[in-house]
């Protein structure tokens, strides 16, 4: 993937709880870190998604993950996780994804998120009012 400005950022620090033995950041916590990005990233776009599940009776679910892991991040690091809309469809959005530590790159991933019913995980249409507040994507 290429560098890029990303168009949103969310800054945390590892925890003990997200180490292996080595004081490593164990490499699935990654897919964690992206997830509470990409919630903040739809928050800042005033889409809450509880919100969402209750006047729409949508969700969205994780489709598919692509990572690659380039250096360890550790213990007390403090990583900045950004957020890119690749695209957006009628029922799903890809994300592209990266972890970085002091502006070394430490993971990045392109992940899929689709849109389902909360109650029967059928494929919808994502709702109008959460496609509107989505930016455009310059080709």
């Amino acid at each position: 993937m290429q560098a890029h400005t990303p168009s949103f950022r969310f800054t945390l620090r590892v925890y003990w709880e997200d180490t292996d033995a080595g004081g490593v950041v164990f490499y699935t916590n990654y897919l964690k870190y992206f997830e509470r990005a990409r919630t903040e990233y739809l928050r800042h776009l005033g889409v809450a998604q509880q919100v969402m599940r209750e006047a729409t009776g949508a969700i969205f679910v994780v489709a598919d993950t692509q990572v690659r892991y380039l250096q360890p991040a550790r213990l007390d690091d403090e990583i900045e996780v950004t957020v890119d809309l690749r695209r957006s469809g009628g029922a799903s959005i890809d994300f592209v994804q990266q972890a970085l530590r002091a502006g070394t790159l430490l993971a990045e991933g392109s992940i899929r998120v689709g849109c389902v019913d909360a109650g029967t995980f059928r494929p919808r249409r994502i709702p109008t009012p959460v496609l509107e507040r989505l930016p455009a994507i310059a080709a």
